[in-house]
């Protein structure tokens, strides 16, 4: 809960702020440019909502924020419905992805510093990507929209809330053997090798080892590629990218993972990136290779 008296000097006057807790984490102002920046290494209200459409956005990214950061002076009495918008459709800031059943969960849990999860609602089962908070609102939206069937983890780092999911829903967890530790040791299934691992005629996993010994990314319908902390949209760099600074396992290996994965070896091909940490990116099959080259020149420069 954000605290009045911790409210950062480099708010704009106004009815919203972020307090001093804030992580840094981004989220605010990838989900809500118009009302969120950033300001000596936190982020800030640099614009009051002024309209129904901003004071929504402006909610949204309040709900999300993974340490409570941000608050308002008055009570919102609106709060209780921006909660029922959970999980939304993504979108690439053109409008929504026509597909309609990729969803961004929101609600990000300060256990994985903030990472995005994701919901992708099929007919033979649903699947929750990486751990959100595990809280009534997005719990509830979820059981309307059919439950989880499994819960897929990218990586060591983002599994949150999964115990309290997997208790909740029965899913069966996904999380790639060499990243198991002590908190995720009961996980139902646990691919292993370097090889990919088809969990369903939509759903591929490809190990993708670098930012962790056994991190993988999932490839849902020859279009979307749920990425965790492999690969991600740099605002500042304007281009797809990885986390140099961030790498616990082999940069090295990472950048051999992602040649593998700018090769589209086995015909893979992908339309959206939707990371964990970083922000997401969508382009046309057709051009999304010149993307990722363009990645892999900057990784290996940066060696």
């Amino acid at each position: 809960m954000a605290h009045l008296k911790d409210r950062r000097t480099q708010n704009v006057a106004g009815d919203f702020y972020v307090d001093s807790t804030c992580i840094d984490c981004d989220t605010c102002r990838w989900l809500s440019p118009s009302i969120y920046g950033r300001k000596d290494g936190q982020s800030i209200v640099h614009h009051q909502p002024t309209n129904d459409a901003e004071r929504i956005a402006a909610l949204e990214a309040l709900l999300a924020c993974p340490t409570a950061s941000i608050g308002t002076e008055e009570k919102p009495t609106d709060i209780r419905q921006v909660q029922t918008h959970f999980p939304l459709p993504i979108s690439n800031g053109q409008g929504e992805d026509t597909a309609g059943n990729v969803y961004y969960c929101g609600y990000h849990s300060k256990k994985s510093f903030g990472a995005a999860s994701y919901f992708i609602q099929r007919p033979e089962g649903n699947v929750l990507v990486d751990s959100p908070r595990f809280t009534p609102p997005l719990v509830k939206r979820l059981e309307a929209m059919g439950g989880v069937k499994y819960m897929y983890l990218t990586h060591r780092d983002d599994v949150a809330d999964h115990e309290k999911f997997h208790q909740h829903f029965g899913c069966d967890r996904i999380l790639h053997i060499q990243d198991i530790t002590t908190s995720t040791r009961a996980v139902e299934i646990q691919p292993t090798g370097t090889e990919p691992f088809t969990l369903a005629d939509d759903l591929v996993i490809i190990p993708q080892p670098g930012h962790s010994t056994g991190h993988t990314v999932l490839l849902y319908a020859g279009k979307y590629l749920f990425t965790g902390d492999h690969l991600a949209w740099s605002a500042r760099l304007e281009q797809l990218y990885a986390f140099r600074n961030f790498c616990w396992d082999s940069w090295p290996r990472q950048i051999e993972s992602m040649k593998a994965l700018s090769q589209y070896t086995n015909g893979y091909r992908f339309e959206w990136v939707l990371p964990g940490h970083g922000r997401r990116f969508s382009a046309s099959a057709k051009e999304m290779p010149a993307h990722m080259q363009q990645c892999l020149q900057w990784m290996e420069s940066a060696e």
